[in-house]
């Protein structure tokens, strides 16, 4: 380090500046990455902290060490910090107004973690956008698809738009529609519907199930199966009952109609 400043020297003060800004960035760069991974780990360490919490504590601490170095490095160039401030206010104006967009995601990103409508490991639809989150930073939030794509959401975005949170509560209910000939009975179906979904483990006593006859439709007859369980077994539940509805429908004798076509030759 000490020959690269004697050299750095030897090109003239600009150069030894330049270097010895560079190293102060690349030093600055990696020390605020390794603090924030230490932050992170720390605060979601502790049990009665939420995940969300400790990467948004993470995120701030990382950009206030860069904000440091950027200070820092301006010092070396001989900007004092009173001219430093006094740039900073004039600059403040246009600043705002060139990254109001930024300052806005910023903004949104404290109300987010202040209110926390959503978690990192939740699904939610954040103004139509669906996914889990999978972090949550000072600007934006990120969201990973079921078939694994990563989508970026602006949090100045993500606090203005509606936000469904599918993961915010133990429970959840599987609505499923059954249709049934009308030459079938709808309380022998009503029963075998009642029998598959009480077999499952899955499907929770309290609320109990609700199976009732919703509809009478042009070519059959709709029934309708309410199932509550666990939000982590909502959608293994509702194939797997799917399944098991249609194989014991075969079995009882019940026939889900479909679309027919009938041609009239005259």
């Amino acid at each position: 380090m000490e020959l690269i400043i004697n050299q750095l020297e030897n090109l003239g003060p600009l150069a030894l500046a330049s270097g010895k800004a560079a190293i102060v960035l690349i030093l600055g760069w990696i020390v605020a990455g390794w603090v924030g991974r230490f932050v992170r780990r720390r605060v979601n360490a502790m049990p009665e902290i939420d995940q969300t919490l400790g990467n948004f504590a993470a995120s701030v601490v990382r950009w206030v060490i860069l904000l440091m170095v950027l200070v820092a490095i301006m010092g070396i160039f001989g900007i004092e910090a009173t001219s430093l401030v006094a740039m900073m206010g004039a600059a403040t104006l246009a600043i705002g107004l060139a990254l109001q967009g930024t300052l806005s995601d910023l903004a949104a990103g404290f109300m987010l973690i202040l209110f926390r409508p959503y978690k990192i490991g939740q699904y939610v639809d954040v103004g139509g956008t669906s996914g889990t989150v999978v972090d949550l930073n000072l600007f934006v939030t990120e969201l990973v698809t079921p078939d694994n794509i990563q989508i970026i959401v602006p949090n100045g975005q993500a606090w203005g738009a509606i936000i469904t949170n599918y993961s915010a509560h133990d429970n959840r209910r599987v609505d499923l529609v059954f249709g049934i000939d009308y030459g079938d009975e709808a309380e022998k179906a009503k029963d075998v519907i009642l029998a598959v979904a009480t077999a499952d483990d899955r499907v929770l006593n309290d609320p109990e199930p609700w199976v009732r006859v919703t509809n009478l439709g042009d070519s059959s007859v709709d029934i309708t199966a309410r199932l509550w369980c666990k939000t982590d077994d909502y959608w293994e539940l509702k194939f797997a009952m799917t399944q098991a509805v249609k194989e014991a429908f075969d079995q009882a004798g019940i026939s889900i109609p479909y679309p027919h076509t009938v041609m009239v030759q005259s």
